[in-house]
């Protein structure tokens, strides 16, 4: 049974920092593509970032590049998401997605984590 688990989220003033964490089991990690989502109230869930499965090619969303980067541990089963220069619209719940390509993990992803809230105060 594949499961995506989000830590990491968390109250931050703006101009701050987090870094997610997702643990991934139930599958093979070092072959799937990862990717991190968010959803802020009333808004539809949005892609923020993919990683392929060797960590050699990444994509972001035109609202957190140069801000978010995305990597990945193979060895941990584990894709993390550090998040640089916050401000309060990156207030959001935060996903963890799972996907066989690049396309599908950003797009359409096949398995989700439950989440983690990330707030950042102005």
């Amino acid at each position: 049974q594949v499961q995506l688990v989000e830590s990491g989220g968390g109250l931050v003033q703006a101009g701050g920092s987090l870094r997610l964490s997702c643990a991934a089991s139930g599958y093979t990690f070092s072959r799937t593509y990862m990717g991190w989502f968010r959803q802020a109230p009333g808004k539809e869930r949005e892609f923020v970032a993919a990683i392929s499965w060797s960590g050699g090619s990444t994509q972001n969303a035109n609202s957190v590049k140069g801000r978010f980067t995305i990597s990945r541990d193979n060895a941990k089963n584990t894709v993390y998401l550090q998040m640089n220069s916050l401000k309060p619209e990156d207030t959001a719940v935060y996903y963890c997605a799972a996907g066989p390509s690049m396309l599908i993990v950003s797009t359409t992803p096949r398995y989700w984590g439950q989440g983690t809230q990330v707030t950042v105060s102005s």
